[in-house]
C-alpha cells in the first residue's frame, strides 16, 4: 500500500508537521469503471437530449410549413398572373399557362413595331437568361414575349422577331380578346395611338419584366431602371431560396 505524506508548517518559525494516510494506487483509480448510477444518468441525458432534438425539429418543420402557407396567400393576394391564358406561340401552337408550370419564366409584354424600348428590354431579358444559363447549378429560365398588338403581330411576324434575341424566346399572340385577357391578368396597360398616313402606330404599354415561379405565381418585377446584372442577381437569389409551394 502506498503512503502519501503532507507537510504543513511555518517555514520561518521552524515548525514542521507531517502527516501520513493510506492512498490507493493511481492506476486503480483511473481504471475503475463507472457505476450503474452514472450509466443510468448518462442514458437518461441522452434520452432527454434526443427528445428535445426531435421536438425542436417538429416545431421548426411546423414553423416552415406555416411560413410557406402565408407566402402562398401573400402571393395570391397580389392578384398578378392568377388566370390561365391561352395564346398562340410564334409557331402557331396553342399555349396555356399550364405549359410553363414547373419552369422559371421571365415575361415581357410588348410589340414588334416598337422602335426602341421593346428591343432594349428584350435584349436585357434575354441577356439575363443567357447569363443565368452559364451557371450550371441553376435550372433554365424560360423567356416569354407576349404581344400587346395582335392586329399586326401574328405568329409569322413573331417568328421573324424573336429569332433576333434568344433561341429559346417564345412569342405569344392571339385574338384581341385573348391578348387583353392575358394582359389584364398581369395588370398590363396597353393603348394603341393614332395611325399615321402610312397606317403605322405606336402602342403605349406597361414596361415591366415579370419573374414567374415554377408554381406559376408572380414573384418579382424589373422596370427600366434595373440593368441586366441586377436582374441576374435577383433571379439567382429567388432560385436559390425557392421552396415549392403547397397551394393546399
Amino acid at each position: 500500500m502506498l503512503v502519501s505524506r503532507c507537510i504543513v508548517g511555518n517555514v520561518r518559525g521552524g515548525l514542521l508537521k507531517t502527516c501520513a494516510h493510506p492512498q490507493r494506487p493511481l492506476h486503480r483509480l483511473l481504471s475503475r469503471a463507472p457505476g450503474p448510477a452514472l450509466r443510468t444518468r448518462v442514458a437518461g441525458s441522452l434520452l432527454v437530449g434526443g427528445g428535445l432534438l426531435a421536438a425542436w425539429w417538429w416545431v421548426d418543420s411546423e414553423k416552415r410549413q406555416q411560413q410557406r402557407r402565408r407566402r402562398v396567400e401573400q402571393l395570391k393576394q397580389v392578384s398578378l398572373g392568377q388566370g390561365t391564358f391561352s395564346l398562340l406561340d410564334h409557331g402557331g401552337r396553342r399555349r396555356t399557362k399550364a405549359d410553363f408550370l414547373g419552369r422559371w419564366v421571365l415575361l415581357y409584354f410588348g410589340f414588334t413595331h416598337c422602335p426602341d424600348i421593346c428591343p432594349e428590354e428584350l435584349d436585357k431579358l434575354c441577356g439575363a437568361v443567357a447569363a443565368l444559363e452559364r451557371d450550371a447549378t441553376l435550372p433554365p429560365v424560360q423567356p416569354l414575349f407576349v404581344t400587346v398588338d395582335p392586329e399586326r403581330d401574328d405568329p409569322p411576324a413573331l417568328a421573324r422577331y424573336v429569332r433576333d434575341f434568344h433561341p429559346r424566346l417564345i412569342g405569344l399572340t392571339g385574338t384581341p380578346e385573348e391578348v387583353k385577357r392575358a394582359g389584364r391578368d398581369y395588370r398590363v396597360y396597353a393603348s394603341a395611338g393614332p395611325k399615321d398616313e402610312d397606317g403605322d402606330y405606336i402602342v403605349d404599354h406597361t414596361i415591366l419584366i415579370y419573374l414567374i415561379s415554377p408554381d406559376g405565381l408572380f414573384l418579382d418585377y424589373y422596370n427600366r431602371m434595373k440593368d441586366q446584372d441586377q436582374i441576374v442577381d435577383s433571379v439567382r437569389n429567388h432560385i436559390k431560396n425557392y421552396e415549392p409551394l403547397d397551394p393546399d
